[in-house]
């Protein structure tokens, strides 16, 4: 992988867009190196290349296969670093802060105007002496199971992640989506339960796929919810499958499922704009979607498209001094009547794990 990570320093120092990504439970590497540092943006979903997408607006940013050297690479080493405990010094303005947020969102539920709501919080920390390469080596590594990736635009900034969350896969007419809710941290060997406030949030969230997709597509098959880990944590999950009709299209699949009740709430449109007038700070790509958009498959006339919801992410904010670099830490909570507001927080602070140890931030 010498050569592959030698274009990314060169891509990097060019000041030039790319994107690195490793899918779940795979052992191939992808890039996509953008031959200027033109912004382009995805319109209608029939555009081919890597998509880039915010959690509010429309501007959803593309690196164009045709713009770009895409370059695969097999990894050549594979271990997987087990989370390790984590004791996090407590920010108590930050804690109280968020408890109130949240216990605002459940009053909101207790009057009915809501039925869900995610609320998230940032988080700023220190960074020393960061290399984007043993970064997302060791991000790599450390979550085989999640969708890791370094993007990077001049005119945007620098992110990376690992989510545990797909939005959509698509071949041609068939699709494949998720419903993902409920967040434990594992405890060993412990058999996972699941508590009353955490099914029927799952069960939110499937009901809300599955009602708003059935006039796009046909043919859906829906899995029982099961338990998954992504990390320490431990997530409720269910499939969705089915074919998208001949006349409904990507982009329409797309903006019913994004933002998800996952990353937004429930009924959508309220929980947005409780969100966007309570949480008090851009969320900017943090639970957007990213990923793969219309990749030529094996046959020529085969199109594959593969998002993911960008969670589990953080932003790089480089300084010219190395001590003064910056990482953004998004975290988010799924809300309802139930939610015990220092519960909440302390999901939070568990979510953070997944970035700060990447970054040996762990005390």
């Amino acid at each position: 992988m010498i050569d592959f990570f030698i274009k990314v320093k060169q891509q990097k120092a060019q000041n030039l867009p790319f994107v690195l990504y490793r899918k779940p439970n795979d052992i191939k590497l992808f890039g996509f190196f953008q031959n200027s540092d033109h912004l382009y943006f995805a319109e209608n979903f029939g555009e081919s290349g890597f998509i880039f997408a915010p959690f509010e607006g429309s501007q959803m940013i593309l690196i164009p296969k045709n713009q770009s050297v895409k370059w695969e690479e097999l990894i050549t080493s594979f271990e997987e670093n087990q989370d390790s405990d984590f004791s996090d010094t407590e920010d108590l303005q930050a804690k109280e802060h968020f408890e109130k947020l949240v216990q605002k969102g459940i009053d909101a539920i207790a009057k009915g105007t809501l039925k869900k709501v995610v609320l998230s919080r940032k988080e700023i920390v220190d960074v020393s002496n960061f290399d984007l390469v043993s970064i997302f080596e060791k991000l790599i590594q450390s979550y085989p199971t999640a969708f890791c990736y370094c993007w990077f635009h001049p005119k945007i900034g620098l992110w990376m992640g690992a989510t545990p969350e797909r939005l959509l896969k698509a071949k041609n007419n068939k699709f494949y989506t998720m419903a993902l809710a409920g967040t434990q941290k594992l405890k060993g060997s412990a058999e996972v339960v699941w508590e009353k406030k955490e099914m029927e949030e799952q069960q939110f969230v499937t009901d809300f796929i599955l009602d708003n997709l059935k006039n796009l597509t046909s043919e859906e098959s829906v899995s029982s919810p099961y338990t998954i880990q992504a990390g320490s944590l431990a997530h409720i999950k269910t499939d969705i499958e089915g074919v998208i009709k001949e006349n409904s299209s990507l982009k329409e699949v797309v903006s019913v499922l994004h933002p998800t009740p996952a990353v937004c709430g429930l009924p959508k449109e309220l929980a947005k704009d409780f969100i966007l007038e309570n949480e008090g700070y851009d969320r900017e790509y943090y639970t957007g979607f990213l990923g793969e958009l219309n990749k030529e498959g094996f046959k020529k006339e085969e199109l594959k498209t593969d998002l993911y919801v960008n969670l589990r992410c953080m932003q790089i904010k480089i300084a010219s001094e190395p001590a003064m670099t910056k990482a953004h830490l998004y975290m988010g909570c799924g809300i309802t009547v139930d939610s015990i507001p220092e519960k909440e927080w302390r999901e939070s602070v568990n979510k953070s794990v997944t970035m700060k140890k990447i970054l040996d931030l762990e005390q």
